[in-house]
């Protein structure tokens, strides 16, 4: 009478069921039937693997599709009006640039006041300067100052592997601006496509070629009334084609400088707004002993400074710090690493006091500011010289007072040792190609005359394939002959001057060998110890040969 429950195959025999009922009462069988979805899961998973990688295919397959179709899209950056983010207060210095730029500004804020009058703006602005003197920044303050869009491109985002790729993204680009009204576009380094057709070694219908086709077309196929204005930087103005330069295209050069003394010094009050400055640090100094420098390099030089002072362990930056940020930038890393032998030691004092005396006699030489037998960068010793104020052209005793100035460490070891060194042969190069320019491009000399032959072409441009020149060989004759004259000139005038100031020489040789680093004013007095014959504490000059040079005719002659 127990109840109980069994389980066995799914089919029994019919004699089996019969033979459980005799001797079994109250059977029941039950047989559970197999779940559909368990049964047919081995039978989609097959199948629903394959149709994943065909959707997958295909979708792979519609993203490259889209990318080769949106290729010829222009790649500009758009910088909203809601948020300029920079105005030409952020532009120091350059007030020249600004006055010129400023009547785009007043053109895209008042079209209305134009129209009325009948003026018209320039359609296009070709900023042209050096590098690192903000042309991009003064583009970008344009745009901020005129709450315009701002879209920003450069001139190697037009270039592809593509044929035609180059002219489709002007048309996008000038499309895109069309579409938002006003607005300005700006294409940075405007050279690598707006080089002269039908020059260099490429053919006529090279992609180059035809974007630069179609910007053309573009900038002459809208209005001015539209309110686009387009503005490009560059700094090679010379190898762009005429065709981009004339009157209806960027018909407006201008002419972005390196800073002056007053620039410089704003553009530094810029740059020191986040550093902490020590109070001896004296922007107007640092402004005067840094002429030629950009505004980029002043960037590199504020954080130099602050590198300096951060190594120091100090908590500001001092005077000094900059002091040492510009020998940096000037002269290159100190390399500690380098120990010179006593010998070469003093045979570097001698040829840096021989710049050193000859830039502090001379009229019309720079002014010695620190003079260093330390290895700094490539060289064993540095004289550097920062002029008193900028200067923008050069006068022919100015040009020989550097040739003879370059020319002192030569004549200096000489004098001393009765040899020569290598150290002079970045001297005599330097040398060498100033006095060709002087007599070649300059007319400085009598024998040429009033002539002038630039420096020979460019191969890309096509214009000197096969560096011909447009003189005769009875003129280079001249040419060669003219500059060694300048050149020996110089070297037998310097000579006589370091003769003069021998006392001086060895006065500072001396000190840098002691010291190491000599400024300026320390040269000038050491120079004014030896005219009277004196030397510090009373004693008399000791003899002025530190070496005796040997009697050879040779090396008289």
């Amino acid at each position: 009478g127990t109840k109980f429950s069994t389980t066995g195959p799914a089919l029994i025999p019919d004699e089996h069921i019969d033979l459980i009922n005799a001797n079994v009462p109250d059977t029941d069988y039950d047989s559970p039937q197999p779940n559909f979805f368990a049964s047919i899961l081995p039978l989609l998973l097959p199948a629903l693997l394959i149709i994943g990688f065909f959707v997958w295919m295909q979708r792979r397959a519609q993203g490259q599709m889209g990318n080769i179709m949106s290729i010829g899209r222009s790649r500009a950056r758009a910088y909203s009006s809601e948020r300029p983010g920079t105005t030409f207060n952020d532009v120091a210095g350059y007030a020249g640039v600004k006055q010129e730029v400023r009547e785009v500004v007043d053109f895209l804020r008042y079209p209305d006041k134009f129209a009325q009058i009948g003026a018209r703006t320039p359609k296009g602005i070709l900023l042209v300067g050096p590098p690192g003197t903000g042309k991009t920044l003064i583009a970008r303050a344009v745009a901020g100052e005129a709450g315009v869009p701002f879209l920003s491109v450069t001139g190697s985002d037009f270039m592809e592997m593509f044929v035609g790729v180059g002219a489709s993204r002007v048309r996008d680009l000038f499309d895109t601006a069309r579409k938002m009204g006003r607005a300005i576009i700006f294409i940075d380094e405007i050279d690598s496509i707006g080089r002269k057709r039908g020059a260099g070694l490429g053919g006529g219908h090279d992609e180059r070629e035809q974007t630069l086709n179609q910007m053309l077309s573009e900038m002459d196929g809208f209005e001015a009334s539209e309110g686009i204005v387009m503005m490009a930087a560059t700094n090679r103005p010379d190898i762009l084609d005429p065709a981009l330069l004339r009157p209806g295209r960027f018909d407006r050069q201008v002419v972005v400088p390196l800073p002056e003394y007053e620039d410089r010094v704003e553009i530094l009050k810029v740059h020191v707004k986040s550093k902490r400055l020590g109070p001896d640090v004296d922007l107007n100094v640092i402004a005067r002993g840094t002429p030629g420098m950009s505004g980029a390099d002043l960037a590199n030089l504020v954080n130099e400074a602050a590198l300096f002072a951060v190594r120091a362990g100090e908590d500001q930056v001092r005077m000094v710090h900059f002091d040492m940020a510009r020998d940096r930038v000037l002269m290159g890393q100190r390399r500690e690493s380098l120990v010179l032998s006593e010998k070469e030691k003093v045979l570097t004092a001698y040829h840096e006091a021989g710049h050193a005396v000859c830039a502090s006699v001379l009229p019309n030489a720079d002014p010695v500011h620190k003079v260093t037998i330390l290895p700094m960068g490539m060289a064993l010793g540095v004289t550097q010289q920062l002029p008193a104020e900028d200067r923008h052209s050069y006068d022919q005793h100015y040009l020989e007072d550097r040739l003879v100035v370059a020319m002192g460490g030569r004549i200096a070891e000489e004098l001393v040792f009765g040899v020569v060194s290598t150290g002079a042969n970045n001297d005599l190069v330097t040398n060498t190609e100033l006095a060709r320019k002087m007599v070649r491009e300059w007319g400085m000399s009598k024998r040429i005359g009033p002539m002038a032959w630039g420096s020979q072409g460019m191969v890309f441009l096509g214009e000197d394939l096969m560096q011909t020149r447009d003189y005769s060989d009875e003129t280079a004759r001249v040419i060669d002959e003219e500059v060694e004259r300048i050149l020996r000139e110089q070297e037998e005038r310097c000579r006589q001057l370091l003769t003069e100031y021998r006392n001086a020489l060895d006065l500072v040789a001396r000190s840098l060998l002691e010291h190491e680093t000599v400024d300026g004013a320390e040269v000038k007095r050491l120079i004014e110890l030896s005219r009277s014959g004196q030397v510090e504490g009373g004693a008399e000059l000791p003899p002025a040969s530190v070496t005796p040079r040997p009697s050879d005719p040779t090396t008289e002659a």
